[in-house]
C-alpha cells in the first residue's frame, strides 16, 4: 500500500480551553519557561495566546471557552482545502479569510465528528 501524499505538513498548534487567560499565560512562562509566540485579538475581540517550549514547532492556544482541538499546518489552504475535498473529507465548503494578520484556513471533520482546524503557516 502506496503513502498518501498530503499539503498537511504538521501539528500546529493544541487548543486547551483555560478558564483564566493570564493565569495560564504566566503558568506556561514563569513556571514551565515557555515563549509566548501569540498574544493578539482576533475576529470580534477574542484574545488568542499561543505559548510553546523554546524552539519547538508545535504551540499551545490557551484559548477562552472552547473545546479541546488540534490545529494542522499547511503552505497553502487553498491546495489542502482541495485535497480533502476531493477525497470526500467532510470539510467546510470554503476556505476562511478573517482579515489582515489571520493566516487562511478551514476546518474539517474525521469520520466520528471531531474537528480539526487547518492553518496556513509558513
Amino acid at each position: 500500500m502506496s503513502a498518501t501524499k498530503t499539503h498537511i505538513t504538521r501539528i500546529g498548534t493544541v487548543l486547551v480551553p483555560v478558564g483564566d487567560q493570564d493565569g495560564a499565560l504566566r503558568f506556561f512562562t514563569e513556571t514551565l519557561g515557555f515563549e509566548t509566540r501569540i498574544d493578539g485579538v482576533f475576529g470580534e475581540g477574542e484574545r488568542w495566546i499561543e505559548v510553546a517550549p523554546p524552539g519547538a514547532e508545535t504551540t499551545i492556544a490557551l484559548v477562552d471557552s472552547q473545546a479541546t482541538g488540534v490545529s494542522f499546518a499547511t503552505d497553502n489552504a487553498d491546495a489542502a482545502h482541495e485535497e480533502l475535498r476531493a477525497r470526500g473529507v467532510d470539510v467546510e465548503p470554503e476556505v476562511l479569510r478573517l482579515g489582515e494578520g489571520m493566516p487562511p484556513m478551514f476546518t474539517f471533520r474525521d469520520q466520528d465528528g471531531n474537528r480539526y482546524r487547518v492553518v496556513e503557516r509558513d
